[in-house]
């Protein structure tokens, strides 16, 4: 008993070099299954006991000295050793060790466990977050960066559940036969809208009218026969091309001063379909309305126009009053028609006029004006009539008085002798390969 004593008086006393062997206690009482370590004299020597007990508490860690108490355990170290892996190998605890919670070091013992927090049904420690908050996107569509693409899909009508923040609608290549009132409620967003290639035969009047920012609408290849009503004022481009449209209203774009680009060409619309006043207020930039039904240039279009394209016609001359306004175009497209005569005095009109097409006509002379044209760069004249040219057909008489060279003079398919034309013809060309002559076969 001396023995025992004096080591237990030795770690009691001894204050140096203590650890709290809390850890190593609870890992052995859990491998243990419930057992817990404990001290016992016998014989006057420390030895180390299982003992069946209340399982360790947490916070209820007894506390000893190192030196000694490694010293006094370390003969006995064999038995601790063997009482370990006894109870490791026991049938009792051949199941893995499951962990339900970052805390949950329970026993697995007959009721004398310690109870851990667990995510149990019960009631759980972690509350439930509502589900993410995920952009609607409509069946089929795909949806990426306010971009929604709905094409070639069937689509009998503009679907349901478009994002409120979409800038590029894409429903071309479908089947849709008509806008309802609400089939783009709100959408004030959108930037453009893309409905070619589909069956519209009927647009509600207030179709449009959620679509306060649009600036974009392509609504070609269909069977309208009229432009919408109402179009966004915001409206900057209209594509509308290759429908059935025979009419433009009185005030169809009015107050839409932002419109600088209408494409409606492919319509069967005759020079009478052009109601007086139809394009009152615009300030278009571009106007094409070619492959329709127009004998003459339309009457009363924007006169700040700097592109207008009237191929496809059937237009058979250019009279003098016709192109007197537009002194701000710079492109006119006259090719394919049947014009037989421009009349004198009609071209010089156009005095920022750089390219004009009159080829695939029936002229059988260069027209007249082209000297006084100061600015115009490129003319064609292929596939015409024209016998003869003269030596100041294109370029003035005098020195100086064309501001640019012409890049570029087409004058081939025609019935002219190139050999016979004069080498001053063409004095105010910037190249010789800017002229093209070319055969002429019957």
């Amino acid at each position: 008993m001396m023995k025992s004593s004096a080591a237990y008086t030795a770690i009691t006393e001894v204050k140096k070099w203590s650890f709290n062997f809390c850890l190593f206690a609870i890992a052995l009482s859990h491998v243990s299954g419930g057992w817990r370590m404990g001290f016992h004299d016998t014989s006057g020597a420390v030895e180390v006991l299982v003992l069946r007990s209340h399982p360790l508490k947490w916070g209820q860690c007894a506390s000893v000295q190192t030196p000694y108490f490694w010293k006094a355990m370390l003969p006995h170290s064999s038995l601790l050793l063997l009482l370990s892996i006894g109870h490791l190998t026991a049938p009792s605890l051949a199941l893995p060790f499951e962990q339900r919670g970052f805390w949950d070091f329970g026993l697995d013992g007959d009721g004398g466990g310690m109870m851990m927090m667990r995510d149990d049904a019960e009631g759980s420690a972690v509350e439930e977050l509502p589900p993410p908050d995920i952009p609607s996107c409509p069946f089929g569509c795909q949806c990426q960066l306010r971009v929604v693409q709905c094409s070639d899909l069937g689509l009998t009508a503009v679907p349901k559940n478009i994002p409120a923040d979409t800038k590029l609608l894409d429903l071309q290549n479908n089947l849709i036969t008509e806008l309802r009132e609400n089939d783009f409620k709100g959408l004030s967003n959108l930037y453009a809208l893309s409905l070619v290639n589909n069956k519209l035969s009927k647009v509600h009047p207030r179709a449009f009218a959620p679509l306060r920012h649009m600036q974009k609408l392509y609504i070609s290849h269909n069977q309208l026969t009229e432009i919408p009503k109402n179009l966004p004022p915001s409206l900057m481009e209209l594509r509308i091309h290759d429908n059935r449209i025979k009419k433009v209203a009185t005030g169809t774009f009015s107050g839409m001063g932002s419109m600088n680009c209408i494409e409606m060409g492919g319509n069967p619309i005759q020079n009478s379909g052009f109601e007086q006043g139809a394009f009152k207020g615009l300030k278009l930039n571009y106007l094409r309305i070619s492959e329709a039904k127009l004998t003459g240039v339309p009457k009363d279009l924007p006169d700040n126009l700097h592109e207008l394209h009237l191929d496809h016609n059937q237009i058979q001359a250019i009279e003098r009053e016709d192109l007197k306004k537009y002194k701000h175009l710079y492109r006119l497209g006259l090719g394919f028609n049947r014009i037989r005569s421009v009349e004198n005095g009609s071209l010089p009109y156009l005095l920022s006029l750089r390219e004009l097409h009159l080829d695939n006509n029936q002229l059988s002379r260069v027209p007249q004006g082209l000297p006084d044209m100061k600015y115009l760069q490129v003319v064609y004249l292929h596939n015409n009539n024209i016998g003869q040219v003269g030596v100041n057909d294109f370029c003035p008489q005098g020195f100086g008085m064309k501001k640019t060279f012409y890049n570029g003079i087409s004058l081939y398919s025609n019935p002219v002798n190139y050999w016979e034309v004069q080498p001053a013809t063409f004095r105010c060309v910037a190249h010789r390969l800017a002229i093209q002559f070319g055969n002429y076969r019957k």
